[in-house]
């Protein structure tokens, strides 16, 4: 069996918010969600996140997660003491334990998982993570002898000079036996500078401790502050950019493009520069993304272009054109072989096959059937001033330039309307609907000031 701990209680000052450094957002997910979906990968039979700084905020941020148990740690007096509010909870449990930092979201799964199976395979009371860091000022100095077996953790600030060139230092990641670190908690002492209660204190009263190095440092970076966030982006993005470039994914400029890592591409899938892709989105094959575009939660068919425009929470299907600068958002829903142009906005609207929208539109609560074709400046007035209304146009229909539909509003298939009109009533198939004030030409009028 295995329960996985993630400390979540920290304030996290140098944050500079009110917000819990935990529920600072990375690349669509919170710090503390990332950490969680990692200890997932372990399927532990007891998931529990230590809370203590506005611990309802975390809690409620993190309601949707199944099955995870809160524990409150209501004083912040250290590591050690965060997880000796654990005690209570597993005191029957009988297996590993793993300790996790709800501000480390860089862990990969596969670092984890071997974790766990040489702390198995080496039969220790404890095994911990460590990673060899180019610049370890401020961290716990691990030493091990020859066989890789923990020797001692000093805190930084208590290490002699030479001890300071180690670069071993400590990532603030364990797994235990928890039948013997169970032992331990209970004789933690907070005789030391910071008068807290340090776990790798209950490190150093095990033995034998298993020593395991990270062979990548930066999954053990912990975010502190803003800029530590950002760079922690950074890491993030070039794994997954190098990942879809592997896959097959074209990206002209990587530098200046960003990915979230729940996106899915597709092999010769070209992305743009100046194009980021976010949330839940997918993109087919032989798609150009970009540039200068943002696609979000959305389902991008094959053989698609979005150029210089905004897809969110929409669905555009193979051989359709987008943009440029063309806006698509709530339930969008695009057919194949569609045209969307220059300046048109689609809301919750339906467009079937081959029908376009190509200038200066705006197209909210409509389903518009199958080769049909809106013309330049269309609107679809569909707000009364307290509810959205819907407009329903058939296939093969000719809507003007410069039309306003108003709706509710039910136009046919086969239907032309004029350029300028005013549609409010509904049209039956095959007509042609003229709906704007007759011309009038008064021939040699000037006005008085020029007679």
């Amino acid at each position: 069996m295995v329960a996985v701990a993630v400390l979540a209680a920290g304030k996290g000052t140098r944050m500079k918010s009110d917000l819990p450094k935990v529920l600072h957002p990375l690349g669509g997910k919170l710090l503390v969600e990332r950490v969680l979906e990692v200890a997932e990968t372990l399927q532990p039979t007891r998931r529990l996140a230590i809370v203590g700084y506005r611990r309802e905020t975390v809690r409620e941020a993190l309601a949707h997660v199944a099955n995870l148990e809160f524990v409150e740690q209501v004083e912040q007096l250290g590591t050690g003491h965060a997880v000796q509010q654990v005690l209570p909870h597993l005191e029957d449990f009988d297996g590993d334990f793993l300790v996790l930092n709800g501000d480390a979201p860089l862990l990969r799964p596969e670092t984890l998982q071997q974790l766990l199976k040489v702390h198995r395979e080496k039969g220790q009371a404890a095994t911990i993570l460590t990673a060899h860091l180019p610049d370890p000022t401020g961290y716990g100095r691990v030493f091990c002898d020859e066989n890789g077996f923990l020797t001692e953790i000093i805190e930084h600030r208590d290490c002699t000079p030479e001890q300071r060139e180690n670069t071993r230092v400590n990532a603030g990641i364990y797994c235990f036996r928890w039948k013997d670190l169970q032992k331990a908690l209970p004789q933690l002492s907070n005789d030391n500078d910071q008068e807290e209660y340090y776990l790798t204190d209950a490190v150093n009263m095990l033995r034998p401790v298993t020593v395991f190095d990270c062979d990548d440092y930066q999954e053990t970076l912990g975010i502190n502050d803003r800029l530590q966030l950002s760079q922690a982006y950074g890491i993030l993005q070039k794994r997954v950019k190098d990942h879809w470039m592997r896959q097959g994914v074209n990206m002209i400029d990587p530098a200046s493009v960003t990915i979230e890592d729940t996106v899915e591409l597709t092999a010769d899938v070209t992305i743009e520069p100046q194009t980021h892709l976010r949330g839940k989105t997918k993109i087919g094959a032989g798609s150009r993304i970009g540039p200068g575009s943002l696609v979000e939660n959305s389902s991008i068919g094959e053989n698609v272009t979005v150029a210089f425009s905004i897809v969110r929470d929409s669905v555009v299907a193979n051989n359709t054109n987008i943009g440029p600068y063309s806006h698509l958002r709530v339930n969008a829903n695009v057919g194949e072989a569609c045209r969307i142009g220059n300046f048109v906005e689609l809301k919750n609207t339906t467009l079937g096959y081959k029908t376009n929208a190509s200038h200066l539109s705006y197209l909210g609560d409509a389903t518009i059937g199958d080769q049909s074709n809106i013309g330049a400046g269309t609107i679809t007035v569909n707000y009364d001033g307290k509810h959205k209304h819907k407009t329903v146009i058939g296939q093969g229909t000719r809507v003007g330039s410069n039309n306003s539909l108003v709706a509710p509003l039910n136009i046919g298939s086969g239907v032309t309307t004029a350029a300028g009109s005013t549609i409010v009533e509904d049209l039956p198939d095959d007509c042609l609907a003229i709906a704007r004030p007759q011309q009038v030409v008064k021939a040699g009028w000037k006005p008085k000031w020029m007679r």
